[in-house]
């Protein structure tokens, strides 16, 4: 029972930093550079890939039986097709300007390579249970780097935080972090940051292993 509760654990932890899907992985680069530019977007494609995911792989891992082995990338496909259309028209109705602001890039979470590449490598292989965990967990840690991305590009690009000001008038956005090519400077600022947070959780849990005798 143990062993059962600390893998469910860890199917939904590992997504939010051992193989986070942006910081970690790198994949999904599309919409997080090109929808990142405020908070509010980054977020709200953040939550809708989540909830892509989440049915997608539970979807997947409910018909794994019965989905030829010939037909599971097609499949796949459609089943993801059809959830995106669901959240297209959700955010249409919720938001018009939010809608257009995400343009296409909503219509193509389906071709996204996180939500098939989880489908196909741990969705068609495991339980619902277990596919919905993971899901959850690659979603949860697709959404927190978007939005630490939208939050660093607004609050520089365009000195506000969900449409909230921050600082006086006085203050010089970097109009640049608003541009296609501020998600790139974003991005790596925050991969600098992870990749030292790594660097130094794996020198400290070497040195805690040298002194264990």
């Amino acid at each position: 029972m143990l062993g059962k509760e600390v893998s469910a654990t860890d199917d939904f932890v590992k997504g939010l930093w051992r193989e986070n899907p942006v910081f970690v992985q790198v994949l999904g680069m599309c919409p997080a550079l090109a929808v990142s530019n405020t908070a509010i977007n980054a977020l709200t494609m953040g939550l809708a890939t989540t909830f892509v995911l989440i049915m997608s792989g539970m979807s997947v891992s409910a018909l794994r039986n019965f989905i030829p082995r010939e037909a599971r990338i097609v499949s796949y496909i459609c089943i993801i097709a059809s959830f995106v259309t669901a959240v297209d028209y959700v955010i249409m109705a919720i938001s018009l300007e939010l809608h257009r602001s995400l343009g296409a890039f909503i219509a193509l979470i389906v071709v996204n390579c996180l939500i098939l590449g989880r489908a196909e490598a741990f969705a068609s292989k495991n339980t619902v249970s277990r596919a919905t965990l993971d899901a959850l967990g690659m979603g949860a840690g697709f959404t927190v780097a978007l939005l630490w991305i939208g939050v660093v590009r607004e609050i520089l690009g365009s000195n506000s935080l969900f449409g909230i000001a921050l600082f006086p008038d006085a203050f010089q956005t970097w109009t640049v972090m608003v541009l296609p090519s501020g998600g790139f400077f974003a991005m790596a600022m925050w991969l600098l940051l992870v990749n030292w947070l790594k660097n130094r959780q794996t020198e400290s849990q070497a040195q805690t292993q040298e002194l264990t005798p």
